[in-house]
């Protein structure tokens, strides 16, 4: 597998993909023709323009896989796959409507490079349990991609002690999670990210990530920490501790 996984394409003060933009564009060389899935937003023009105009100094090639027709035809044209954040359950409902979901896991694991940020980095992992986002739409299913064999939860936000919220922090709902289903899942928190090349699984960025497995209290990742391990896990889902 060839991944770039990001937790967040846009990070406070500064324009869609900057913080990253030195790893995406060498992730994404000069000249690749780049098809961007934009099915987590409703406006699939505008956000195809959005992420053209960002990686339109590289010399990167965007085309929308909605744009001609035939989805299944942009992603075969393709060097390289991107699929953007927005609404997680709305952007797999999509996948699994247009073919691109049996499509992308042949094409990735024969070695099309994917690149994801937020609700696409969420579409990598096996399933959808793992989202922060709200069910606006039912899916077939729960069942993503499965590029990587482990969970993966973008935008990861820490307790605020000061805080006067009585819901959830998000640790808890990882918690929750892993009484239910024995899979590691790893926290990524904004502008950090996963490279996948081959067997090897390395955390880049700017901020540390947070692992959580069970029967284990969570535990930091440094950035450029070695997560290959991750790699070799056998997911076991409605297995309650």
């Amino acid at each position: 597998m060839n991944l770039l996984l990001l937790s967040n394409s846009t990070q406070h003060g500064r324009g869609y993909l900057e913080h990253a933009m030195d790893t995406v564009t060498g992730f994404l060389p000069a000249g690749a023709r780049l098809v961007f899935v934009p099915y987590a937003l409703a406006d699939h023009d505008g956000y195809t323009a959005q992420v053209r105009g960002a990686l339109a100094g590289a010399g990167i090639d965007v085309r929308g896989v909605h744009e001609g027709g035939d989805p299944l035809a942009r992603l075969g044209e393709a060097d390289a796959v991107f699929i953007g954040g927005g609404n997680s359950f709305r952007l797999l409902a999509a996948l699994y409507r247009t073919g691109l979901r049996e499509a992308l896991i042949k094409a990735v694991g024969a070695g099309l490079p994917y690149m994801g940020a937020s609700a696409g980095t969420n579409m990598a992992a096996p399933s959808l349990r793992t989202s922060n986002d709200m069910p606006i739409v039912e899916p077939p299913s729960f069942e993503a991609l499965g590029l990587v064999p482990f969970q993966i939860n973008p935008h990861y936000l820490d307790p605020d002690p000061a805080s006067t919220h009585k819901g959830e922090t998000r640790e808890e709902r990882l918690t929750e999670f892993l009484e239910e289903n024995d899979v590691p899942v790893l926290g990524l928190r904004e502008g950090s990210w996963l490279r996948v090349d081959g067997g090897r699984a390395t955390l880049g960025g700017a901020r540390d990530a947070r692992l959580f497995r069970r029967g284990a209290a969570p535990r930091e990742i440094a950035v450029g920490a070695d997560l290959s391990e991750l790699l070799d896990v056998t997911p076991a889902f409605d297995s309650r501790a």
